[in-house]
């Protein structure tokens, strides 16, 4: 039996997120969820940081997206859509919303999607 991986985050909620994130790839036989996790587990300086225009330039109608990193506001969003990410600022939460979309953790699109059918990592 092969020792667990180290977590270097000192942030308690990311490293049980991680764990969680990768159990449920495990349990689901998934990949998605363990590449979100390798993601969210670089350092932060390293982290993935994504603006909203950027979301609507590469996204459709109604799409389920996840970002690994924190979304932005700057910009403009155009169509109903759903957002997962590891934090959000204020003015993108507020754009989503707006939009008729949804902002979401990352563990609740995990909890709605288990498979990870029909979603898209930007980032």
């Amino acid at each position: 039996m092969c020792p667990k991986k180290q977590v270097r985050s000192t942030n308690p909620n990311l490293v049980s997120l991680i764990r969680f994130l990768k159990k449920k790839s495990r349990e689901n036989n998934v990949g998605i969820w363990r590449d979100v996790a390798n993601k969210i587990s670089r350092p932060k300086k390293t982290r993935i940081s994504v603006i909203v225009s950027k979301i609507n330039r590469l996204t459709k109608e109604n799409e389920i997206v996840i970002v690994p990193g924190k979304v932005l506001g700057s910009g403009m969003i155009e169509h109903t859509l759903t957002v997962a990410a590891l934090d959000f600022s204020d003015q993108a939460q507020a754009k989503i919303v707006e939009a008729k979309g949804k902002c979401l953790t990352l563990q609740e699109i995990v909890e709605e999607n288990p498979k990870g059918t029909n979603i898209r990592i930007i980032g």
